[in-house]
């Protein structure tokens, strides 16, 4: 293995968007593993992009940091946990459901002329079907909401939460 072709902690950062602290954090997790040292700083294989994008892909779909860590050595045999993701799957569903009617809803809003606007019939009839309003089990736990004045990239919870 040639240590040019590892990527340094800080390269990997920056690839990824996170900070250097979240990857020794996920490191410490057992989520990520490092290739070894380039001078006193961790150094990673390339793939390793691949596996944070997977982390932050179900990070931001509402699985724990346990939930991750486990998921990434389950076998076939783990029942349990693939019941969790036949239930998170279908809690995704949901959300997907929802937020597709809130864009379509958006987008028909951003060109209406009905005053005001959500009182048009059409913006209205988006969310008529009251069972698909209500937010999957979990939603709100899951969900961050940032301070005002918070700029954080889309996605990211604040740290002061």
């Amino acid at each position: 293995m040639m240590v040019e072709s590892l990527l340094d902690i800080a390269e990997v950062a920056e690839r990824s968007g996170l900070a250097p602290s979240a990857l020794r954090f996920y490191e410490k997790r057992g989520l990520i593993a490092s290739a070894g040292r380039n001078g006193l700083r961790r150094a990673y294989q390339p793939d390793i992009l691949k596996r944070l994008a997977f982390i932050a892909c179900a990070r931001s779909s509402g699985f724990t940091i346990a939930e991750i860590a486990r998921f990434l050595v389950a076998t076939p045999d783990d029942t349990k946990l693939r019941a969790r993701m036949a239930e998170k799957a279908r809690e995704l569903e949901e959300d997907i459901a929802r937020l597709t009617r809130m864009r379509d809803g958006l987008h028909h809003a951003s060109t209406c002329m009905h005053e005001p606007l959500v009182e048009c019939p059409d913006f209205k009839r988006t969310f008529e079907n009251p069972a698909t309003l209500t937010p999957s089990p979990g939603h709100w736990q899951r969900t961050a909401f940032p301070a005002e004045g918070d700029l954080s990239r889309p996605g990211e919870v604040p740290a002061n939460l």
